[in-house]
C-alpha cells in the first residue's frame, strides 16, 4: 500500500506541475468516505485525466472502477499509471463519454469531465446506477466563478460558467434526485434517487 500511496503522490505532483485538472485531495477524501459509508463496490467515472482519482478510488476497497477519458495523451499517461499501480480492478476506456455505450449498473457514478456537458452526462448515465446508487458531480463552483458570471471578462469562461449555473438550477428544480452540496474542493454535488 505504501507503494500505491507514493504513486498517488507522484501522480498528484505531476498533475499540479503540468496543469492537468485533477480532483482536490479533500474532494477525494470526502468521496472515499462516501464509498466506505455506503458500501460502494463499483464505480463509473466520467473523466479519467491521468488516473489520479481513479487509482485513489480503486485502492479504497472497491471491486471495480470503469473510467472514461477522451484525451488520448492523458489516456496513455493514465494507462501507464494504472499499470504502475498493479491494481486489477480498473478498466479504462478511451473515448468521448457521450459516445460510449455502457450496460452495466454501478453503485456510484462520478462526473468529473467537460463541465459544459454535465447535464448530458447526467442524463446519459443516470440509468447506470443501482437503485440505491449515488451520482457525484465535481467542480460545481468552478474555481469560485459560479454566481459571478457578470464580472467575468472572458466570453468563453462566462459561457462556461452560465452553463454550470443553468445546470445547478436544473439540479435544484428536478424531482428525480435528492441533491446535497458539499463545500469541499471545488464543490461536490451528491445525487441520490428519490424513493418514489
Amino acid at each position: 500500500m505504501d507503494r500505491i500511496r507514493r504513486l498517488i503522490d507522484d501522480i498528484r505532483d505531476y498533475g499540479i506541475n503540468n496543469d492537468v485538472p485533477i480532483m482536490s485531495e479533500d474532494s477525494i477524501d470526502t468521496i472515499v468516505k462516501i464509498i466506505k459509508d455506503n458500501n460502494v463496490k463499483s464505480i463509473l467515472e466520467i473523466g479519467t485525466a491521468i488516473a489520479y482519482s481513479t487509482i485513489c478510488f480503486a485502492s479504497s476497497g472497491i471491486d471495480k472502477i470503469t473510467s472514461i477519458e477522451r484525451d488520448k495523451v492523458r489516456f496513455e499517461i493514465a494507462k501507464t499509471n494504472v499499470s504502475k499501480s498493479g491494481l486489477n480492478n480498473i478498466e479504462l476506456i478511451c473515448d468521448d463519454a457521450l459516445n460510449v455505450s455502457i450496460e452495466d449498473k454501478y453503485d456510484m457514478v462520478i462526473i468529473d469531465a467537460a463541465k459544459s456537458q454535465n447535464r448530458r452526462f447526467l442524463d446519459k448515465y443516470k440509468n447506470n446506477i443501482n437503485d440505491n446508487g449515488i451520482i457525484i458531480i465535481d467542480n460545481l463552483d468552478f474555481h469560485g466563478y459560479v454566481g459571478k458570471g457578470s464580472e467575468i471578462k472572458s466570453r468563453n469562461l462566462r459561457q462556461m460558467v452560465r452553463k454550470i449555473e443553468k445546470f445547478l438550477e436544473y439540479l435544484d428544480n428536478q424531482d428525480e434526485f435528492d441533491v446535497e452540496y458539499i463545500e469541499v474542493g471545488d464543490r461536490l454535488g451528491i445525487c441520490k434517487k428519490k424513493n418514489i
